[in-house]
């Protein structure tokens, strides 16, 4: 193994960048509406989960 080679390849950091952006609008729109940062935090949970999931189902 080459020390220059990359922790993650391309898609995989592709596939969490698009979770964590998810998980931010998710975790935003949660903490606007309802008010409190815990439903905020868990929202934003399950949309990182859901949405590395799915994009790790639709992206090849």
């Amino acid at each position: 193994m080459n020390d220059r080679d990359p922790l993650l390849d391309q898609r995989t950091a592709f596939v969490l960048l698009l979770g964590v952006l998810a998980a931010v609008g998710a975790g935003a729109l949660t903490c606007l509406n309802d008010g409190t940062l815990p439903a905020g935090v868990l929202a934003a949970g399950g949309a990182f989960a859901a949405a590395v999931y799915f994009f790790h189902k639709i992206i090849r």
